[in-house]
């Protein structure tokens, strides 16, 4: 019974549509240094806008990640629909609103 449920707490976040612990390092790992080359390394901007929690402060997150997944049309934010997942991009949204890539 309790390797059942050691089993169960482990695939509650993919049931779930969360991110595993292994899925969530790999997207900060993205996170800092793909949209690090264009938004800067600490996120501050560059040639891409700022991502910092006070400029994101009061955006939706499912806005973020719909950006995230289909980039803007005209600039140099690409869409990343073919390589994210929509919970990843969501998780994305979140990490950056919360700013925990300080």
């Amino acid at each position: 019974m309790r390797s059942l449920l050691a089993y169960l707490a482990m695939a509650l976040p993919a049931l779930a549509g969360g991110i595993a612990p292994q899925d969530a390092s790999r997207l900060e790992h993205l996170v800092v240094q793909d949209c690090g080359s264009c938004h800067g390394l600490t996120l501050k901007g560059g040639l891409g806008s700022d991502l910092t929690a006070e400029k994101l402060d009061g955006a939706a997150p499912e806005t973020l990640a719909s950006i995230i997944l289909d980039g803007v049309p005209g600039t140099a934010m690409p869409p990343w629909r073919p390589l994210l997942s929509e919970d990843e991009a969501l998780w994305i949204a979140n990490y950056l609103i919360e700013g925990k890539h300080r």
